[in-house]
């Protein structure tokens, strides 16, 4: 078997639009084709044993055991391998259980779909499970624990931290979007103006300064000390002189930690002699010049967490230990204590596993005991000297016990120190008294506090401490996201996206939009090129000045990766025509259709798909939605615009000449379509329809009828503002019309246009693209043979895997199925072609240019357009 390609979808997909993150991975099963699983001897009860667990799978049989019986009865190696995807990922701690095998249009190759929770680890299993299968065929041993232990090192090494993601988790509840920016844990919530950022539990209302307070212990407990809140006594040490003093001054026991440092690291608590405390001062400064010395409080530790300046949670933490039985070692016990199945790797689980490192081995030695004694009988031996959660310790839910004067105490700590999130460290007996009853005193207070204590302790109540944190960001009322109408089709698509843009722009918003030839904020190119991709979105949606997106959605990039929005408000599709087809398993117009359909099934439930009622497609598009429906027609004698004026729903039609919304018998006319600049005098039909659709998606948003009217007047199409759609400059003596049509669908709406225009000779400028059908290149050329006079065939960009002379040949059949007898000569380079066309030009000629590089076409025209504008000043 042959692994031709993996994939990452991580939006809504061609799949499903729910279960946003699958691994798509085209597999060429090559001889395996010829044996289903019922032909491999041996193949059911060698999956069985490896994989017992698999019991659970009810595959499409929807009975405990399904999958078992599919592969006793026979299944393709496709399948079996989907399912193994899963199993692993399941194994390795992240359950997950979507799946789909599909063959492609070419036999023996199959993509096999499955979801994920970690991309890295997805496509890790992708691998793994062709590797297993192999295995399993083959009756050969495989170490599939080993790759099992590497998903968890490589999750550990990716995944969002146990706070960080149960924030996104609470926010994700809420119906709230989120992006992760980078590798790490700073995360967006929200969509343009309305995100809010964090990072582990540090937010964007996190205050630099009280963070440089939290971080600074003698800064912290000084600023604790004035404010008549009880603190440890101590100083900063840098030296052995100063630990001498300090000693004297304070006494034994002692606690040395790193001014700078945090999660217990070179700490050492308990120190009882002078020997001990100079070796406490050196690893102390392996993290910070400066070291805090402290009389150690005795007592229990406690951690009180305070988001928003109220209480939320506290807990009892006990460092990593083990209890004696007077049988087994230290190591064994160890070991034993590390079978809990609440313990895993890293993060995985409610605790972590005990490891030894050399804090666990200089307790031990002030003990005199090493990983072989053997403990006494309930014998409590640590073996860490702080209580971390990542070092093994443990954590007892402690809140509803904590006394009303202690609650009162660690609310004040809040906002003296100044933090959104705050965790209290505490020493004392218990909190069930005053600090000032029991001799309690406050330790440090932390900047971006952990929250996997209280989201999951070892014992009590799991308390939902992100929800305070989601409250505080995102309080009633206030909106994580920004209107977003994503527009996809075949033709059409970014002159509707920019005519709605502008639209939006002068209803006063600050709009973001892609289009094929760029990114804009406020009319400003960001980023060059083809944008109509989920990156592109995603860029528009992580600009914090956006308040409206409009989105050109295209083909390739939902293939690639899915949508780069969860949902959009109003999804336009102008079209389905053939184009790109027999690239990526998209073959027909009903498999095109299914791909865009993912656009119009991202529609929130109350928001609108708006269709074009004279295409088929578009109909079939209708039945797949789960939202409301509007349609637009350049003719009111359309059936499906009839029967929902019937119904009295809301369409757009083009009538009597004006772009009209209708609600029944009911008319509203926006504006004349020959005073709208985009339809060239109302010439250009396929304009008409754009202008329909982007007219309808701007009323059902709810813009006046008089802005929209304003806007269509306003918005005029040239280079600047619509490159490459219908860009016409005028010479003294002839005209040149630029425009990006490259399908039979495109080259159709122009010959439309060019029938209405009058010319002493019509010129065509116009390539193949050596990526589309053979059938589509001759037709387009029988086309522009209809509707040119005279055809320059120009060849240097886009051969995508044939030659030259190949697509050259291609057009001329094209040409000479016309019918018609023109005349053609061929110019392979399109600056010599477009330099050609006008200086041979005659008075009155109209030159067209249907170019695929809009910008080198566009500068061409303009530069000679510019000289003779100067030449007419001399």
């Amino acid at each position: 078997m042959k692994i031709l390609k993996i994939q990452a979808l991580r939006g809504p997909n061609i799949w499903s639009v729910q279960r946003k993150k699958l691994i798509q991975m085209r597999l060429d099963l090559e001889e395996m084709e010829q044996f289903p699983t019922n032909k491999i001897e041996g193949f059911r009860e060698r999956i069985e044993a490896m994989f017992p667990t698999m019991i659970e799978h009810r595959c499409s049989e929807g009975t405990r055991g399904g999958f078992f019986s599919r592969i006793e009865r026979g299944t393709w190696m496709g399948h079996v391998i989907e399912h193994i995807a899963l199993e692993i990922q399941t194994l390795a701690g992240m359950e997950t259980g979507f799946g789909r095998t599909r063959e492609t249009k070419t036999p023996g190759t199959y993509n096999v779909v499955f979801s994920y929770t970690e991309e890295n680890v997805g496509l890790f299993a992708a691998e793994s499970a062709v590797a297993i299968a192999e295995a399993l065929i083959a009756g050969t041993p495989y170490d599939v624990d080993a790759d099992i232990q590497k998903m968890r090192e490589i999750r550990e090494r990716v995944r969002l931290g146990p706070s960080t993601g149960s924030i996104v988790d609470e926010a994700v509840a809420r119906d709230i979007p989120w992006i992760r920016l980078g590798t790490n844990s700073l995360v967006q919530l929200g969509y343009g103006v309305n995100q809010m950022r964090f990072q582990a539990t540090i937010t964007c209302k996190t205050s630099n300064i009280a963070v440089d307070i939290a971080c600074n212990k003698e800064e912290t407990k000084r600023m604790l000390d004035l404010a008549s809140i009880p603190v440890a006594s101590g100083s900063i040490c840098v030296d052995e002189d100063d630990l001498q003093s300090t000693i004297k001054k304070i006494g034994y026991p002692i606690v040395l930690k790193p001014l700078d440092g945090n999660h217990g690291k070179g700490a050492s608590i308990n120190v009882t002699n002078y020997e001990d405390a100079v070796a406490g001062l050196a690893y102390a400064q392996k993290y910070s010049r400066r070291v805090i010395v402290e009389k150690f409080i005795t007592g229990y530790d406690f951690r009180v967490l305070v988001i928003d300046n109220k209480l939320v949670a506290a807990a009892k933490r006990e460092p990593a230990h083990v209890k004696g039985d007077g049988k087994q070692t230290i190591q064994q016990l160890i070991d034993e204590t590390n079978k809990d199945p609440r313990r895993g790797y890293g993060h995985e689980n409610v605790l972590t596993q005990i490891d030894v490192d050399r804090d666990t081995t200089d307790l031990l030695d002030k003990l005199g005991y090493t990983l072989e004694t053997v403990p006494k009988e309930d014998e409590i031996v640590y073996l860490k000297s702080t209580a971390n959660l990542s070092t093994g310790g443990t954590s007892i839910d402690v809140t509803d016990m904590m006394h009303p004067e202690n609650i009162f105490l660690c609310e004040r700590i809040s906002r003296v120190i100044g933090l959104d999130v705050c965790g209290v460290d505490i020493m004392a007996e218990n909190l069930t008294q005053p600090l000032k009853e029991n001799g309690g005193c406050i330790l440090e207070v932390n900047a971006a506090p952990g929250f996997r204590m209280h989201l999951a302790p070892s014992e009590g109540l799991p308390r939902n401490v992100a929800a305070p944190v989601i409250d505080m960001l995102y309080p009633p009322g206030k909106p994580s996201r920004i209107p977003i109408i994503a527009v996809t089709g075949t033709n059409g698509k970014t002159t509707t996206t920019r005519l709605l843009a502008h639209i939006v722009k002068n209803n006063g918003f600050k709009v973001g939009f892609t289009t094929s030839d760029g990114i804009y904020v406020q009319n400003h190119m960001m980023e060059k090129g083809d944008t109509t991709g989920p990156i592109s979105a995603e860029y528009i949606l992580k600009d914090p000045t956006v308040e409206f997106a409009v989105l050109e959605t295209a083909r390739g990039g939902i293939l690639r990766a899915g949508l780069g929005f969860s949902r959009c408000d109003i999804a336009v599709v102008t079209n389905i025509q053939e184009d790109h087809l027999g690239l990526n398993d998209i073959d027909t117009l009903d498999d095109l259709a299914r791909v865009k359909s993912t656009v119009a099934r991202s529609v929130k439930k109350d928001g609108w798909v708006i269709l074009n009622a004279e295409d088929e497609y578009c109909l079939k598009i209708a039945k797949e939605v789960n939202c409301n429906i509007a349609y637009f027609s350049m003719t009111e004698d359309n059936p499906t615009i009839q029967q929902f004026a019937k119904e009295g729903k809301i369409v757009a039609v083009y009538e009597n000449g004006f772009i009209t919304i209708k609600k029944g018998e009911w008319k509203i006319r926006i504006e004349r379509a020959t005073h709208v600049p985009l339809t060239l005098g109302g010439k250009a039909k396929f304009m008409i329809a754009n202008v329909l659709a982007a007219t309808l998606a701007s009323y059902l948003w709810g813009f006046k009828t008089e802005d929209i009217s304003l806007s269509l007047q306003t918005f005029i199409p040239s280079a600047a503002q619509t490159p490459g759609r219908m860009n016409i400059f005028e010479f003294k003596k002839f005209k040149v019309l630029i425009d990006f049509a490259h399908n039979p669908s495109g080259y159709k709406g122009v010959e439309e246009y060019l029938s209405s225009v009058e010319a002493t000779k019509k010129i065509g400028i116009i390539a193949g693209v050596g990526d589309r059908r053979d059938e589509d290149i001759r037709e387009c050329a029988t086309i522009a043979a209809r509707m040119f006079d005279h055809i320059i065939i120009r060849q240097e960009k886009h051969l995508r895997g044939r030659t030259e002379e190949e697509i050259i040949g291609l057009i001329l059949e094209g040409i000479a199925a016309s019918g018609r007898n023109v005349t053609h000569e061929i110019i392979t380079k399109e600056v010599e072609a477009i330099k050609h066309a006008i200086n041979s030009a005659e008075e009155g000629s109209f030159i067209t240019a249907l170019s695929d590089v809009i910008t080198n076409a566009i500068d061409i025209v303009q530069e000679y357009l510019d000289k003779e504008n100067e030449e007419n000043l001399i």
